[in-house]
């Protein structure tokens, strides 16, 4: 059986102190008997001291984001091998904010995956479609389309998770419901099982896009859908 995930985005908020107070609510708010895996995913500048924070906790750690190249002139960005070290064990991959303020391609997405399986990390690949590709293609042909994409082209895949995350739900109060998150998801597993094989299909598949504390037992209950991605 896949092991749930719950993952926070925390996007452009928290400073080191708020990281601190966060993390230590958290902490104590696990439950002895916690049956999913817990991710947070920081600002760049707090992730070393909240990797510090959660060593020997339940608690993983995820980067927002990395650049494909291992060094070099990339101002502002970072490295994989950067972020191996600081002790991450995740990094999202294609988050629609990147891919819609940054212009990051499927090509781009691509090599991040594999830069991230290089330096051991396991990439969270974002894809999702936006309102308008939902109302002209239909709800799952993006995100299988950029799934496929992604894990394409690689001599081998490593571990990875794949987030569903609607573009025209991200932050607008609009979300799937968890019967149209189920049908995504099981869209995109059977793309990856046909594509990459029944190994690989049996990777996890988390939903992102308004997910709220109302609403999120609706989407862990699912048999399809392995998790979720808060971003709020």
């Amino acid at each position: 059986m896949r092991h749930k995930i719950v993952a926070g985005n925390w996007k452009m908020h928290k400073n080191a102190e708020e990281t601190e107070d966060f993390l230590n609510e958290l902490i104590d708010q696990l439950p002895d008997d916690l049956n999913a895996e817990i991710i947070v995913a920081p600002t760049f500048v707090n992730l070393a001291s909240a990797a510090d924070h959660v060593e020997f906790t339940p608690i993983t750690v995820a980067a927002q984001n990395m650049h494909q190249a291992e060094s070099g002139a990339y101002t502002g960005e970072i490295s994989g091998a950067f972020l191996s070290k600081l002790g991450c064990k995740f990094v999202l991959i294609g988050h629609s904010e990147r891919r819609q303020y940054h212009s990051e391609s499927d090509e781009v997405v691509q090599a991040k995956v594999a830069a991230a399986w290089k330096h051991g990390l396991v990439p969270i690949i974002c894809v999702g479609e936006t309102l308008e590709e939902l109302e002209t293609q239909g709800q799952s042909a993006v995100p299988v389309a950029q799934t496929i994409a992604a894990l394409s082209g690689h001599e081998t895949l490593g571990e990875f998770v794949i987030a569903y995350e609607p573009v025209w739900a991200i932050g607008t109060g609009k979300v799937a419901t968890p019967q149209e998150a189920e049908e995504v998801s099981k869209a995109i597993r059977k793309a990856i099982t046909e594509n990459f094989g029944a190994e690989s299909g049996q990777s996890r598949i988390l939903y992102g896009g308004s997910v709220k504390a109302n609403n999120v037992a609706g989407f862990l209950a699912s048999g399809e859908v392995d998790g979720v991605l808060v971003g709020g």
